[in-house]
This record gives structure tokens, sequence and C-alpha cells, in this order.
């Protein structure tokens, strides 16, 4: 097991670059922006450059990203330490982020935290000996009507209690995928009891004539 400070940036590699079919992503998304501008594409190759490099960003990998966009790489270390979606120490294989703020919180993310801590052996920050995984805990991640929630990859799994969560992780354990969305049912974030309104079609409009638009 290994403890993570996600804003201290680990060394890492002494060399990085992008792999031939991530060069070609990034430069696709760099013609986007005016040569002047071209730093602007500076969070979405930090991104890419995480992806390749198994979910985290060490200092070679910001530094080549400076050299693509002609940035001082103080500039690149500013962004990627400012945003917390960035990981500049090794991580697990799978990023468990609890959603811990007031509304997920409210809906019960406590004992949601609490089965990630029982079932994965590790608290916040730090990293099962297996390399599998990294529990950490975030801020709001804007689906409050459907927490609690974890966020893990690019997925959000949503409506958690203790039993589903644990099914989620022992998937993951596995080698399985868990299906991401609300666990309870409901589709996106309708009510959970199900819709209450606009249950009828609508009238038509007075004077409208059969077969009208």
């Amino acid at each position: 097991m290994s403890t993570i400070d996600p804003r201290s940036v680990t060394v890492g590699p002494d060399t990085f670059q992008f792999t031939p079919k991530i060069a070609e992503a990034a430069m696709a998304i760099i013609a986007k922006y005016p040569p002047a501008f071209k730093a602007s594409a500076v969070i979405p190759l930090l991104d890419l450059a995480q992806r390749q490099n198994d979910g985290w960003l060490p200092r070679a990998a910001m530094d080549y990203v400076a050299g693509m966009l002609g940035m001082p790489p103080i500039r690149v270390y500013e962004v990627a330490t400012f945003y917390t979606m960035f990981i500049l120490q090794p991580i697990g294989k799978h990023h468990v982020r609890v959603c811990t703020n007031v509304p997920c919180w409210l809906a019960g993310s406590d004992r949601v935290l609490a089965t990630c801590r029982k079932s994965l052996g590790i608290d916040l920050g730090e990293t099962s000996a297996d390399g599998q995984f990294s529990l950490a805990e975030t801020e709001c991640l804007g689906a409050c009507v459907n927490g609690p929630m974890i966020w893990i990859g690019d997925d959000y799994y949503e409506d958690l209690d203790s039993e589903n969560t644990e099914r989620i992780l022992e998937t993951l354990k596995n080698g399985g995928t868990p299906k991401p969305g609300p666990q309870s049912g409901r589709k996106s974030c309708e009510p959970r009891g199900g819709l209450t309104t606009l249950l009828e079609p609508a009238a038509p409009a007075p004077g409208a004539s059969k077969g009208s638009a």
C-alpha cells in the first residue's frame, strides 16, 4: 500500500513523448487554435499525456507538453497543480473518487466511503498493494440529484448505497466492467419515484385541424 499526495509532483521517468496515435490527436487539438494562442490547448494535451501514462502526470510529460506548445514549463506546472483532474503521483489502475460534498453527504456518501474503505482495505489518499485501486474524495461532480456517487475512470456511478457500491468494486476486482450511471434503475435524473408530470399527450391547440403540424 502506498500513500498519494496528488498535489506533490513526482519526477518519474527522465523522458516522455506521445505515441504516434496520441501525437496525431494532439496535433488535431492544437490545430483548433490560432498559432498565437496554441497554449490554449494545454489542458486537453495534459489530459492526453495523463491517459497515456497510466493515469498520472510525471514532470517529463509536463515538460513535453510545454515544448509542444512553446510554453515555459512553469506555466504548465501551474495548470497541472491547480486542477484536481490532474494527478501528479502514480495511482492504481482504478481511481475511485467518492463525492463528499454536501448534497452527496446528506444522501449517504459517508456510508459509500466507509464501504470503499472496507472493500479495498485502503484509506483516502492510498493505493492498494496490488496497484489496482486508489481511493480519494472529490468535490461536487455536478450530478447532485443522483447522489451519492463515485467517479471511476471516465464514468459516474450514481444512486449508491453500501450494497451496490460493494457490487461495483467487486466487478472491477474481477476484471469486469460495471454498468455506469444510476444504480437504482431510474433513467438519468428522472424522479426516483417515476414521472409525476407530462403523463398524457398534449391537447391540440384551439382551432387546430386534424393532421396539422
